[in-house]
């Protein structure tokens, strides 16, 4: 229960926040590589990893990125934003 409580602490989605926090976010993003991304959440994030079946392709991506605080991973059109 412990490692779930730490995810949630570390992970955002985007449909959970206001524009404002979501624009402070992006403000600094530039792109990310997914592959990067997606092997942290398995390390860091097990839970988000299973949840969002990161064993399979991902159409959205090429719309990853990341921030000097966040890695942003974009999936079902929306974007979680991981703290590092």
């Amino acid at each position: 229960m412990a490692q779930f409580k730490y995810e949630i602490d570390r992970v955002q989605c985007s449909t959970e926040m206001s524009a404002e926090r979501w624009r402070e976010l992006m403000s600094d993003s530039v792109a990310g590589d997914y592959e990067d991304i997606k092997n942290f959440c398995r390390l860091r994030c097990p839970q988000l990893y299973e949840a969002l079946a990161l064993d399979y392709p991902n159409p959205y991506a090429g719309q990853c990125g990341e921030t000097p605080t966040h890695y942003i991973l974009a999936h079902s059109m929306k974007q979680y934003f991981i703290a590092k």
